[in-house]
């Protein structure tokens, strides 16, 4: 219960950062601002402080182990699975699919690893002032949605937990089946709501410990499942080597369908890395991540193919829902441990991939009234209303989800890697990002090249979208389905040869062009010497080490 001295010091709009880049306080909060020189502590492979360091938590390969051996992953591989291919063929599909996602969030991540600023302010520079903020919105929806229906998971994963230890729990009900959930589920549910909603709204830098036990939790367990697969298969079945079910002449474009749903799960993050990447020592740390994602995420995608096999020949079924089958367990012990394990996956990616990201995305729209933990807030309360489960209720649903929204963010990464690298030449003002009226001011705050960019490889793939989640009552051509199976590569391409010719020849950008970059201080002696001139050493001395907690938990735990 709040006191009424918490009540009376609580104010709607945020105090601006002491040392923030911005003269309107409308434009920068603590969250959202360029990260102090001492929370720049991500590296490729230096090693942190304290009892566990002999770990490379600050690497970003532990980042990638925690946060691709999710539920996420699993659902994603046994969605592609659900195309009719076999472990041959997703493999190498996997593999490359990750590849490509993995050079454009190298490209987008290194922007930030320069200018240490988020994604919602580098949208500025490409998207305008004001224009940046649809899309801002566009790529936080995608955070929502992931975290809803994790949450429904999650609460699959409590389930488990519960049904091992009273085996009873798993009959109560008091709800019709066309609710398509028990009364037991939406009560754990709920628990698992208020414990996320709870957890999430907790500085990241006191979640430390909790993110160090994941990774040594989460990755036996993940193991321990292939493991299980394995022994159980021998190596054998229809899923693991063949004979596929794909239809006979359409198999190359059920393949880009499968490689547009695998780039789909990390689509949003080649947009919004420079959330974490912006921790980084400098512009090199990361650049290895196109290699990096593919190689743990192939590997990864081996346990949900050899357990759901492992699945099938155990109860003659396919079951893609991963509490359905620790739920079948005959051992009360291992459906406790492994639904535990999950639980704990889920919670953390939640954090890392959802609040975490939301949080930023929420900073940048409303930088005066919302800072991270505000924005959990908001997040917990669209789970809690949402109907997420309709969503997961099978592998088409989730197929739409996935290759849905990755037709959104495709164009959004092309027009920032082609305005960074291309005609930006890598040349930003860190100044005017946080300036209404700077150089990226545009057309009224607006970059109308950029919206031109986005929408015409957009608008040709709605009726794709559309076909998918309604097939029933949409009539589309084939033409238009098979240019939507590709929907991310063709909208990334698309967008930066358009972005490029508007922006170069039809209306240029020349104003906005620099002969050299202006960073956020690069050393702690520029960093003091600007606060010198601000007059707020202190402060900013208070809120590096705020930023370097952040810093060590954000981009290297996780």
């Amino acid at each position: 219960m709040l006191s009424k001295s918490g009540l009376a010091s609580f104010r709607w709009k945020l105090a601006p950062a002491a040392g923030t880049y911005a003269t309107d306080p409308r434009w920068s909060n603590h969250d959202i601002d360029p990260v102090p020189v001492a929370a720049r502590v991500w590296g490729t492979g230096t090693f942190g402080k304290g009892p566990f360091n002999f770990i490379p938590r600050r690497a970003s390969t532990s980042y990638w182990v925690s946060d691709m051996l999710a539920p996420p992953l699993w659902t994603t591989i046994s969605t592609v699975m659900s195309l009719g291919f076999s472990a041959k063929e997703v493999v190498p599909i996997t593999f490359f699919g990750f590849f490509i996602c993995g050079i454009a969030v190298a490209l987008n991540g290194r922007i930030a690893a320069t200018y240490h600023v988020p994604f919602p302010v580098i949208a500025r520079t490409s998207f305008g002032m004001w224009g940046c903020i649809p899309m801002i919105f566009i790529r936080s929806t995608v955070a929502l949605m992931w975290t809803a229906i994790s949450i429904v998971q999650a609460g699959g994963f409590l389930q488990n937990m519960v049904v091992a230890i009273w085996p009873r729990f798993a009959n109560w009900n008091h709800l019709p089946k066309s609710s398509n959930l028990t009364s037991g589920e939406i009560l754990l549910i709920i628990i698992y709501w208020f414990i996320q909603t709870i957890v999430s709204m907790l500085p990241i830098s006191k979640l430390r410990w909790f993110f160090i036990f994941k990774t040594w939790l989460v990755t036996p367990a993940w193991f321990a499942m292939f493991l299980w697969g394995a022994v159980i298969t021998k190596g054998e079945g229809v899923l693991i080597k063949g004979p596929d079910t794909v239809a006979p002449g359409q198999r190359a474009w059920a393949a880009l369908q499968a490689l547009n749903v695998i780039i789909g799960l990390f689509s949003s993050l080649a947009v919004n890395m420079p959330d974490f990447a912006r921790f980084s020592k400098n512009e090199k740390a990361g650049l290895y991540q196109a290699l990096l994602l593919p190689v743990i995420g192939t590997m990864g995608a081996l346990s949900p193919i050899f357990v759901t096999a492992a699945y099938q020949k155990q109860h003659g079924e396919y079951q893609w829902y991963l509490p359905v089958v620790i739920g079948s367990f005959d051992s009360r012990a291992a459906k406790f441990f492994a639904g535990f394990a999950f639980l704990v996956a889920t919670l953390g990616n939640q954090i890392a991939a959802g609040s975490f990201p939301f949080g930023n995305d929420i900073s940048g729209i409303f930088p005066q009234y919302v800072n991270i933990r505000r924005a959990a807030v908001l997040m917990s309360i669209f789970c809690l209303v949402s109907n997420p489960w309709t969503i997961i209720a099978n592998a088409i649903a989730v197929l739409s989800f996935l290759s849905g929204y990755s037709i959104f963010m495709g164009p959004l990464a092309g027009i920032m890697i082609c305005d960074y690298y291309i005609l930006s030449k890598c040349k930003l003002s860190v100044t005017n990002m946080y300036n209404p009226n700077g150089i990226y001011k545009y057309w009224h705050g607006w970059n109308y090249r950029a919206y031109v960019a986005f929408f015409v490889p957009v608008i040709p793939l709605l009726p794709g979208l559309a076909y998918s989640i309604k097939p029933e009552s949409v009539h589309v051509s084939p033409g238009i389905l098979h240019l939507y199976s590709f929907g991310w590569l063709f909208g990334l391409t698309s967008s930066m040869l358009i972005y490029y010719v508007l922006c170069k020849y039809i209306s240029p950008v020349d104003f906005r062009l620099l002969d050299e970059p202006e960073y956020p201080p690069r050393t702690l002696e520029e960093e003091r010497l600007r606060e010198e001139q601000l007059g707020v050493g202190s402060d900013s001395d208070s809120a590096a080490e705020e930023g370097k907690e952040k810093g060590d938990v954000a981009v290297s735990v996780v």
